[in-house]
């Protein structure tokens, strides 16, 4: 730990260098959800309409105060301020990675073999969980993912009192991934428990029965739920590819192997570490199978058990980065070169392909190149808050659009979309019919023509709409671009 001084400078600028390689898109995919949280906290006035599609979120998680509470004490603009939050965030996550190759590998080198492996592969997918390592924007993983991490080093160190606070601060940040955890924990100590310093039998158990809290928590499943969980085909074992399936058991191979490597060189938390991992896979594939294959436990697929793959995913990057640290790289400069730059390019590649119509880094204060940013952005400066907004409720997957989310950029309500509304559905299925009503009043939206949009506006109190090229004839459209108009509903 001598060194430890030294290195923190070293981790902050591989986090930034991680940041450039994969991205940064701070209003896309799952930001739609998290983002709006964060700006009503700041302004209550934001999103008269329909906000509980993202509020059910907020109001589950200290996020949204936490970082709305940094942007009051700072004074930065909001943009800013995310920016600066996602680059602490992958900085964490080094930091907990360059802890575990500490306690993990006796040779300094591996340490760094371990970081620089998991800041290469921030953003690749984790098996069929529709999860990366880190996103490309800041969200409640962003702050959780590190934090699981702590839990877990300071459970290894002993000091039970520091993972009981980091415990409590992910539990507050995002409950679920606190459960993955927190049951990884349970079970390394259990497998474990041989060793003289242990949680007692009794704190086991409680800490098990910790676990089993959400059981209580899911209504019966009826028809408006059952029609969300098809978009959502991830959450079902069945339904997983033949490479999704291989991503759950490749994984769990490559870590027996390491297991026997770290017994072979004496390495004994590695070895315990791979046991454990092994271990937790399974039991979590499981409660998957358990839980997913039959339709009549459809209501508890919310629980995505087959996430416990992402801490599996992360602590297999550590370890495999150690060991070819250790045993290959070693202190060639070149070696590490021939390695991380092609690796690095491959994962900048294939963040391209995901973004093409939207520049790699979306830098705070930069004018925004894609054409559904820029119209977003001209209905937060030129419409009034009370706006209340209907577009194609599948958007977010249109050629050119990128996943940015409407109202995470715009700041303005909308009509539930299927591709990101429904994933909060997912997890409050109080919202079930609500959104299906409204999903069901834009099917058509493709077919639409000036006499369907009345409808809206009388059913729901629609007064905007946001349409792509060429539109409809007749509507008043103060704002066009190359892609899309945004129109008034006389």
């Amino acid at each position: 730990m001598k060194n430890y001084p030294r290195d923190v400078p070293i981790l902050i600028l591989l986090a930034f260098c991680a940041l450039m390689v994969h991205g940064y898109h701070p209003g896309v995919e799952d930001a739609e959800i998290y983002l709006p949280g964060i700006k009503k906290a700041l302004n209550p006035a934001l999103y008269p309409h329909n906000s509980a599609f993202f509020a059910s979120h907020a109001h589950m998680t200290l996020f949204p105060s936490l970082i709305a509470g940094s942007i009051r004490i700072s004074n930065l603009p909001v943009d800013w301020a995310l920016f600066l939050w996602q680059w602490f965030s992958i900085f964490l996550l080094l930091l907990g990675c360059w802890h575990l190759g500490r306690l993990t590998f006796r040779d300094a080198l591996a340490r760094w073999g371990s970081v620089a492996l998991i800041a290469a592969l921030l953003t690749i997918p984790v098996a069929g969980t529709a999860l990366y390592i880190m996103d490309e924007y800041l969200s409640t993983r962003s702050l959780s993912t590190p934090a699981v991490l702590f839990i877990l080093i300071n459970a290894i160190e002993r000091k039970f009192a520091r993972a009981l606070l980091w415990i409590i601060f992910t539990v507050l940040i995002h409950p679920l991934m606190a459960v993955f955890g927190v049951a990884y924990v349970v079970l390394f100590l259990w497998m474990n428990r041989r060793q003289p310093e242990t949680l007692s039998s009794s704190r086991l158990e409680a800490t098990s029965a910790l676990l089993l809290f959400p059981l209580g928590l899911f209504p019966p499943i009826t028809d408006a739920y059952r029609e969300v969980l098809t978009t959502r085909p991830y959450f079902f074992l069945r339904e997983w590819r033949w490479y999704e399936w291989l991503g759950i058991f490749a994984p769990l191979a490559l870590l027996g192997l390491i297991r026997w490597l770290a017994r072979s060189q004496d390495l004994p938390v590695l070895e315990a570490m791979c046991s454990a991992s092994v271990v937790s896979g399974l039991v979590f594939f499981c409660v998957s199978l358990i839980i997913t294959i039959p339709q009549r436990l459809a209501n508890f697929a919310e629980l995505q058990p087959m996430r416990g793959l992402h801490l599996i995913y992360i602590l297999l990057f550590v370890f495999l980065g150690g060991l070819v640290a250790q045993w290959v790289l070693r202190d060639h400069i070149w070696r590490w070169a021939v390695l991380f730059l092609p690796l690095s390019s491959g994962m900048w590649y294939a963040q391209r392909q995901l973004f093409p119509a939207t520049p790699h880094v979306e830098w705070p204060g930069a004018k925004p190149k894609n054409d559904w940013v820029q119209a977003f952005l001209w209905i937060r400066q030129n419409t009034p808050r009370e706006a209340y907004f209907a577009l194609d409720p599948d958007y977010m997957a249109l050629a050119g659009e990128d996943q940015h989310g409407f109202r995470a950029i715009a700041e303005r309500s909308r009509l539930a979309d299927v591709v990101k509304d429904s994933g909060a559905v997912t997890m409050f299925p109080a919202l079930a019919e609500t959104w299906r009503q409204q999903v069901r009043a834009q099917r058509r939206w493709k077919d639409f023509q000036l006499s369907d949009f009345p409808g809206l506006q009388q059913k729901f109190g629609v007064d905007w709409v946001v349409l792509q090229r060429p539109g409809v004839m007749g509507l008043p459209c103060p704002y066009q671009n190359n892609a899309v108009l945004v129109c008034r509903l006389e």
